[in-house]
């Protein structure tokens, strides 16, 4: 049977916790998209900062398919060449010691906010299992995670909470001290976060943060799930920042596309996972992990990691001018190609309205909330395209201010 998908099919066939665009996507390169009727679209949205590389680069491809012809998945039961061989990579350009691979973002929190809490059990005793984060932040949609995550709207209706959880301000040292004591076993932060507006962490708040985990002997957990693997400019971000976490959770990028995720931490927390502790199905699945190393060689690499400086001022020249031309910025904000536009009032709660009107000019973006526009295309995007998509934008904003 011949049959052609719709978006009226999403609403027919798809639980509706997403509402997507009319638009369907059939076919991707580089930066640039198309739908079936062959209508282009520059991709400022990168799959929420997943495709750093942009569609179907070359050695991605080429490795997925090499590996497509060896082994797929085996389980846990067994391992493979391919989850080493990105373990090993990870290890030797980061802090860490070790590194457990799965599948999403927050399954690799889930994983950290485990580990956090047995390692406080074994080393200190059961009185210590706080976990403190901040309001605002986004850590996954894991019933664990929501809880620890500091947005109400993504865990009310569920029932009861998990408990153990305080939540403290962003960039606000003094409300970490107000929290913090010895029952603490953790602190979870997102040197930028992004779901709540794109909003970077001070480097003294970080710094500030470290020397509290020390005091109390608590691990300080690094979620750069959406800031991490080249988006900054470097390879994590923490790098950039000077201060090293216990716990580093990474995703998104890390697959170019192919759902992949991995937590990384030392020896001497990491000892507390035992065997039968934690575990995933498809963690280190042979696919996954061959396409991921393709990735982070390539996004590693300096001829990426230093192109991001400049493609991020081209971006912020290009927003600040459409700001000034149609009062709709009162601010731009973020590091490398992790972006936010916060809308000014009159558009302050229009954000959705650009995603349509821009979608209407060939462009897609991203927001955070109503009223932040979020930028996370591909970390290779060509300056040529930078400056097409910012052409599209310049003609859906002048839709909606007209």
């Amino acid at each position: 049977m011949s049959w052609t998908p719709s978006r009226a099919d999403f609403d027919t066939y798809m639980l509706p916790t997403y509402a997507p665009q009319n638009v369907i996507p059939v076919r991707g390169e580089g930066s640039r998209l198309w739908d079936r009727e062959g209508r282009e679209f520059i991709d400022f949205a990168g799959g929420i900062a997943v495709n750093a590389l942009g569609h179907c680069h070359p050695r991605l491809v080429e490795a997925l398919k090499a590996q497509a012809d060896k082994v797929w998945h085996l389980s846990n039961v067994y391992t493979n060449e391919p989850a080493l061989r990105l373990a090993r990579w990870l290890v030797e350009h980061t802090f860490a010691d070790k590194v457990f691979l799965c599948s999403s973002g927050g399954e690799a929190n889930e994983a950290a906010f485990k580990l956090v809490r047995r390692y406080a059990h074994d080393m200190h005793g059961e009185h210590k299992q706080k976990i403190i984060s901040f309001r605002q932040a986004f850590h996954g949609r894991t019933f664990f995670t929501v809880s620890v995550g500091g947005q109400p709207k993504y865990s009310q209706g569920f029932g009861p909470v998990p408990g153990g959880i305080e939540h403290a301000e962003f960039n606000d040292l003094d409300s970490v001290r107000a929290l913090i004591d010895d029952q603490t076993c953790a602190v979870v932060v997102e040197p930028i976060q992004g779901e709540s507006g794109v909003r970077p962490a001070d480097p003294e708040f970080l710094r500030g943060l470290r020397e509290l985990c020390d005091q109390h002997q608590a691990l300080l957990v690094f979620d750069e799930v959406q800031c991490g693997a080249g988006r900054t400019g470097s390879l994590y971000a923490y790098m950039e920042y000077g201060v090293v976490p216990d716990v580093l959770t990474t995703a998104k990028a890390i697959g170019g596309g192919f759902p992949l995720a991995a937590m990384l931490t030392t020896d001497e927390i990491g000892k507390v996972f035992v065997v039968g502790t934690h575990g995933s199905t498809y963690g280190g699945n042979a696919l996954a992990s061959a396409v991921g190393l393709a990735a982070m060689e390539t996004i590693g690499s300096s001829e990426v990691l230093d192109g991001v400086a400049s493609r991020h001022a081209l971006f912020r020249r290009h927003l600040e001018a459409l700001g000034e031309r149609y009062g709709v910025f009162s601010q731009v904000r973020g590091k490398g190609l992790l972006i936010g536009a916060e809308l000014a009032e009159p558009y302050a709660e229009r954000g959705r309205d650009i995603l349509e009107a821009s979608i209407e000019e060939g462009l897609m973006l991203l927001v955070a909330g109503p009223g932040v526009l979020r930028f996370t295309p591909s970390l290779v995007i060509t300056p040529a395209e930078i400056e097409e998509g910012m052409v599209r934008l310049d003609r859906a904003l002048a839709r909606i201010a007209g």
